[in-house]
């Protein structure tokens, strides 16, 4: 673009049919529709600023995922060598293996799958028939629930967080998956009011003649649901299966409160990992003989085999992800 531009210009001052005054003039207008755009196209100047933002947050989200992985890989004399910083001098996989026995990866992943995809599953269900509920149905103090709904999210999680420990351990779902399970079955699950507000959205905008065309047709609500509410809603359904996935995975607080406090065989990845220097110094104690002193590498590869499942899933699901985020309006986190 900026070739074609500069032979528009030699092109424009080589002309001698044109006047010095018309040459300048042209020149100047050549020069802001490539500087500021025109129509539709952007122009440099924009498309710089663009760039130059888009280039620096991906710096800010990227820098501390290379260095994490780069430290991973680092032996114990590369980490004490000031002039090595990004390249090390081998690749050192022993931070690896020895992350992968003091995580107990197995079973931490599949505590982590267990807590994160059974309250998922049952909270994107709930969340759309409530949803479905507030944005098709007219019923007595309608906007006082939906009100409530709203001030509950609105209330800090830390404030509730003993009265309902206190209560699920009354009623004996605390030490196993109950204490996700129920209260995403009964629409109060990890932030289930946000998904609710997605569903309610995206069900409004659904034209009503279609519901109104199936009642003619002899549908009850329930065929309304299934056969028109949730085909058309298909976006909503991927984008809060994500979040509530990643967030019932990353949640660590509510997991240790309601699963540590208790006696359980259940752990995560990130309980792991909080755990990582206690069970690394009990695993490889240091002795005169063998120095297994933890270093920052061998942390770096915790933290990055903690992260990789994410990344996996992300990596095959990003283009619906993207799709559906962009069907529903949701800028992000």
């Amino acid at each position: 673009m900026a070739v074609k531009n500069a032979n528009n210009f030699v092109g424009v001052l080589r002309n001698n049919s044109l006047t010095a005054s018309q040459k300048f003039r042209l020149i100047k207008v050549k020069m802001n529709r490539f500087l500021l755009g025109f129509n539709d196209r952007k122009g440099f100047l924009l498309k710089l600023v663009i760039y130059t933002l888009l280039l620096s947050i991906g710096f800010v989200y990227l820098y501390p995922v290379l260095f994490m992985f780069i430290t991973s890989m680092k032996s114990l004399n590369d980490l004490l060598d000031q002039a090595i910083n990004w390249i090390p001098s081998s690749l050192y996989l022993d931070n690896y293996s020895q992350a992968y026995s003091v995580l107990n990866i197995r079973a931490a992943l599949t505590g982590s799958f267990m807590i994160a995809f059974a309250p998922t599953v049952l909270q994107v269900v709930v969340s759309s028939l409530v949803g479905y509920g507030f944005s098709r149905f007219e019923f007595p103090l309608k906007k006082l629930w939906f009100g409530l709904m709203i001030f509950s999210f609105i209330i800090p999680p830390q404030i509730l967080m003993m009265p309902t420990y206190r209560l699920f351990s009354e009623l004996g779902l605390t030490g196993s998956l109950n204490a996700f399970t129920f209260p995403a079955l009964l629409g109060q699950g990890l932030n289930s009011t946000i998904f609710i507000l997605i569903f309610y959205q995206f069900f409004r905008q659904t034209p009503k003649s279609l519901y109104e065309a199936a009642e003619v047709d002899g549908a009850n609500q329930l065929v309304s649901f299934f056969r028109i509410a949730v085909p058309m809603a298909v976006p909503a359904f991927i984008v809060s299966f994500l979040f509530s996935f990643v967030w019932y995975w990353n949640e660590t607080y509510l997991t240790t409160l309601y699963l540590t406090s208790s006696s359980t065989d259940i752990t995560t990845v990130l309980i792991q990992l909080q755990q990582f220097e206690s069970n690394y110094e009990q695993m490889y104690p240091v002795t005169d003989a063998s120095p297994n002193r933890i270093n920052e590498g061998i942390k770096m590869a915790g933290t990055v085999i903690s992260i990789l499942p994410l990344l996996i899933v992300y990596f095959f699901l990003q283009r619906y992800f993207v799709e559906s985020v962009d069907s529903t309006g949701i800028t992000g986190e």
